[in-house]
């Protein structure tokens, strides 16, 4: 089968509820492997939650199925191997505020290393190069406390790189990032696929959201579009969820959405 069409992630009828409501429904999606997909949608749409649900962070029933495996039968070091996750907005990163920029990096080979042993020089060649690669590595001895919340986003960033894992997984990963390292972020991204990585991100960022190779367009808990980002019906769909308030169009060989 070729790589490029073989499912990365799989949600067979995933449901979840929050705070007795529930924000899931019944979702059937395939993500490719060796693709960026990219999951927008309004407020509320179930964006972050869907992503939680494929990541196994979230109580959910239904199937999630990972590379062809059904999630919960990966055993949880290979899993943490082959899926790394950056939250949202480092969420639930408070406790590492006294930890240097380069050991919160090397957080991410914690899934390869063995128990209470020192980092490898693999370890170390992957964590320079993850710091490297979001321009965070002259900070290495800072603590990630003293940083502000853009520098903080590129650490984080680096530690789910340095796990070198197979599909990563990404909540608003552009978040307090200024222009530059967004597009920084999109060229990682792309960097990422080229090598046969699978990226799947929720962004708020439409227009970088478009330089995906599939959208994932969501509204109400559920998925009302999945497309390539260049496909009309794709555009049509991610117009008709922001209740026409956008129009995508194509403007010096990429396409944007603007607003009407």
């Amino acid at each position: 089968m070729n790589k490029q069409h073989t499912p990365a992630l799989e949600a067979r009828r995933v449901s979840a509820t929050l705070g007795g409501a529930e924000v899931l429904h019944d979702i059937d999606l395939a993500l490719s492997a060796a693709r960026w997909t990219s999951i927008v949608g309004p407020n509320g749409a179930g964006k972050s939650t869907l992503l939680k649900a494929l990541a196994g962070l979230l109580a959910h029933r239904g199937e999630v199925r990972l590379f062809g495996e059904a999630q919960g039968k990966v055993p949880a070091r290979i899993r943490a191997q082959r899926l790394s996750w950056l939250g949202q907005s480092g969420t639930g990163e408070g406790s590492a505020d006294d930890l240097m920029v380069y050991d919160v990096a090397m957080l991410g080979r914690l899934p390869h290393q063995r128990w209470l042993a020192a980092p490898s020089t693999a370890d170390r060649e992957a964590v320079e190069c993850a710091l490297r690669s979001t321009q965070a590595w002259d900070w290495r001895d800072r603590p990630l406390g003293q940083l502000s919340g853009g520098e903080r986003q590129r650490v984080l960033l680096a530690r789910a790189l340095a796990v070198e894992a197979e599909l990563l997984l990404m909540d608003e990963p552009l978040a307090n990032l200024d222009p530059p390292h967004q597009a920084d972020w999109m060229q990682t991204a792309r960097a990422l696929v080229a090598d046969g990585k699978t990226v799947v991100s929720v962004l708020h960022e439409l227009p970088m959201a478009l330089a995906a190779d599939e959208l994932v367009v969501m509204d109400r808990g559920r998925v009302v579009h999945h497309g390539g980002c260049s496909e009309p019906a794709t555009h049509t769909a991610l117009e008709q969820v922001f209740d026409y308030r956008i129009r995508v169009h194509r403007v010096a060989d990429q396409w944007i959405a603007l607003p009407i």
